[in-house]
């Protein structure tokens, strides 16, 4: 008899916990179908600076000697850092959450792809609502300016305007949500903000092109648990 209860126990919990399982799974497959209705678009960008070079100063004009200094070291070095807060809004208008566990990104320096990562802090977008999520973007930015030097390396800086945009960079993202231990992409990457200044936006997150031109390594960025790498060696010209 207390043999039979307990296989009885057994069963009732392996039932409950597979019914547990399922409405997890169909709870997230429904945030991955939600995560497709967000929109997402540039907040504002911070934070931005080049070998070490806070990028606003250079923006009004304020170049100085010292700046001048600091990107001829990062050229002897060989090592030219490029970092950047990016905040982004993603808005739900929909009457449910949606899920994001993931989102990819992808520097791009005058329309070629020059490095990529991703962070994978999770966000719930509540419905009706908006979120913010901030992403550390930094690449190394050397091979780019191995071959032209410093004074190509200052043009690139001052091509950084005061909102932290620049007319040479690009940025693209790439929401994914986890299901079932597995990490589901969106379709495609969307533009997030574009190399002539203006702010990307999409309202789903299956529409957007893709460049897969190239290049350079990335580095870690500072929000977020981000990762990132490099692609195939590009030419040493930004078109500067």
């Amino acid at each position: 008899m207390k043999k039979s209860l307990v296989i009885v126990a057994v069963a009732c919990s392996l039932l409950f916990s597979s019914c547990t399982f399922l409405d997890n799974l169909a709870n997230n497959l429904s945030s991955m179908a939600n995560l497709l209705n967000c929109e997402y678009s540039l907040r504002n960008v911070s934070n931005v600076s080049v070998a070490g070079v806070n990028v606003k100063n250079v923006a009004k004009g304020n170049i100085s000697a010292t700046d001048v200094v600091m990107l001829a070291s990062a050229i002897t070095s060989k090592q030219v850092p490029l970092a950047l807060n990016v905040n982004i809004d993603v808005k739900n208008p929909t009457d449910r959450s949606a899920l994001l566990t993931m989102m990819d990104w992808a520097l791009d320096v005058a329309s070629n792809e020059f490095a990529t990562g991703a962070t994978n802090q999770n966000y719930t977008i509540n419905a009706k609502n908006t979120t913010m999520v901030p992403l550390g973007v930094s690449t190394d930015l050397y091979k780019l300016f191995s071959g032209t030097g410093v004074e190509a390396l200052k043009t690139f800086a001052s091509s950084f305007r005061q909102d932290g945009t620049s007319s040479q960079l690009g940025l693209r993202i790439r929401p994914s949500v986890s299901v079932a231990g597995q990490t589901i992409k969106t379709p495609n990457y969307i533009q997030i903000m574009k190399p002539d200044g203006t702010s990307g936006s999409s309202t789903s997150a299956t529409s957007t092109n893709t460049n897969n031109n190239n290049n350079n390594n990335g580095n870690t960025g500072s929000n977020g648990n981000t990762s990132s790498s490099g692609k195939k060696k590009m030419k040493n010209s930004v078109g500067l």
